[in-house]
């Protein structure tokens, strides 16, 4: 959902996935980093329609406005707050998304991570500090009063 946004193009991303994975089992010799093979083969088939949807233009997917909400079994309070955090997450670059999701949505060191977006592990460390201080930036200027408001 991170990386598509879209419930749809998330599922065919995931069988697409599993489907690589089938195809390539012989190529894991460790089963403890299973988790880093799979979102590198994910990350690769969606690497490869990005660019095959820039050649074929005109096909996008939704806004991040349009993904769906938190459960319902969240207070009001904590879908708005939900919503807006996944608002100014789904604003970053998508470089900068995608490391956010694999260290701290997926919990992978920064070393997996780079290994999985065949990165270098500085390129994680930047990308997150990016992000940190966008978000803050973000969550500062959506608590300052705007201008002409009483305080």
């Amino acid at each position: 959902m991170v990386l598509s946004r879209k419930h749809d193009v998330a599922d065919d991303l995931v069988q697409s996935t599993c489907v690589r994975a089938l195809e390539r089992c012989a190529q894991v010799a460790d089963s403890t980093g299973v988790d880093r093979w799979l979102f590198s083969i994910l990350h690769s088939i969606w690497v490869n329609e990005l660019r095959a949807q820039h050649v074929r233009q005109g096909q996008g997917f939704v806004d991040a406005g349009e993904t769906d909400a938190p459960a319902d079994t969240l207070s009001f309070e904590e879908r708005h707050w939900h919503t807006q955090v996944m608002q100014r997450v789904n604003r970053l670059p998508e470089a900068q998304r995608n490391a956010v999701f694999l260290v701290y949505v997926e919990g992978f060191t920064y070393q997996e991570a780079a290994m999985t977006l065949s990165v270098p592990a500085g390129t994680i460390m930047s990308r997150l500090a990016a992000a940190r201080l966008t978000l803050a930036k973000d969550a500062g200027a959506a608590t300052q009063p705007q201008q002409g408001e009483n305080k």
